[in-house]
């Protein structure tokens, strides 16, 4: 998949402006950023969905938007949102999805089968508004693989289920994955970020960092210090008005700095600014998490 200049408006407003793409297959790549991003619509557009206003993007062979109809037989899709029939039972869901496919009877029941053993829907004949929120989005991903796609985009699919469950649906992911499936997931969750192969950061419709997870934390373009003082609020009094702070986190008994790298030694300068204030702490550079990255990422795009 690769997308390039890609750009969508609406009116006025820029909701993804010219973002550049190259996704290699059997991988999970994901798109993090907060709500407003540019996530979903840059989704929709990938798959057909939505008209670029300028740019240009290739899916599995598929010029689009050219192409938008052929390649829709190659993709699931899994929104936000259970998009199922309430009323319908699990089996009838998936049969219903088999038919829309235009799979044949015998092809149909042999999917609707192995999707029902494979994600653990072990009441077929229950309806589906009954279900349970991991139920739920175990019968939407299982939908979405009725036709055995290529390719799977995934829109925030775990925002209303547990942590277990969450955890239950990447390893499904992998799963997929092992067996040729390329998947493209968006999240606003930093530890289902991490499980990506590779990912871009996306804020107010940009492309403002990408790559690996360990990748992106080595390159973070911050200094990362960690604070650790009894006196927490002090602590935070006395850095809150100092040049070059992008963000500072409370940890516990810690606090988990951002500062601009073109500050000199910015652990003498955090240990000034602490001092200053009459606050007793110990000062250290940290590693960065992802979080770390999409803070500073976001905090040069805003600076």
């Amino acid at each position: 998949m690769e997308a390039r200049g890609l750009t969508r408006r609406f009116g006025d407003l820029v909701a993804v402006d010219q973002i550049d793409l190259a996704i290699p297959r059997a991988r999970i790549y994901g798109f993090l950023g907060p709500n407003g991003s540019g996530k979903t619509t840059t989704i929709r557009m990938l798959c057909g969905l939505l008209r670029p206003s300028a740019g240009e993007a290739r899916v599995l062979g598929c010029q689009i938007p050219r192409d938008a109809h052929a390649l829709r037989r190659k993709i699931g899709y899994m929104t936000q949102r259970f998009s199922l029939y309430d009323e319908l039972t699990v089996r009838e869901n998936l049969d219903f999805m088999g038919e829309i496919y235009s799979l044949p009877a015998a092809r149909r029941r042999k999917r609707v089968d192995a999707l029902l053993a494979d994600y653990h829907l072990d009441r077929p004949d229950q309806r589906a508004g009954t279900l349970s929120g991991g139920q739920r989005q175990r019968l939407a991903l299982a939908a979405s693989l009725i036709h055995e796609p290529e390719l799977l985009f995934l829109d925030e699919p775990t925002s209303a289920v547990d942590p277990q469950n969450r955890r239950d649906f990447w390893e499904s992911l992998f799963g997929l994955v092992d067996r040729g499936t390329t998947i493209l997931v968006s999240t606003h969750y930093m530890d289902e970020a991490e499980r990506c192969h590779a990912l871009a950061i996306l804020a107010d419709g940009r492309l403002v960092a990408a790559g690996s997870p360990r990748d992106l934390e080595a390159r973070i373009g911050a200094i990362v210090l960690e604070v650790e003082t009894e006196e927490m609020r002090a602590a935070r009094a006395a850095l809150a008005g100092m040049q070059g702070l992008w963000s500072v986190a409370q940890l516990g008994t810690r606090l988990h700095a951002l500062i601009d790298p073109a500050i000199a030694d910015p652990a003498g300068a955090v240990r000034a600014a602490l001092s200053h204030s009459g606050v007793d702490a110990r000062v250290e550079v940290a590693e960065a998490s992802l979080e770390d990255v999409f803070v500073a990422a976001t905090a040069e795009r805003g600076a």
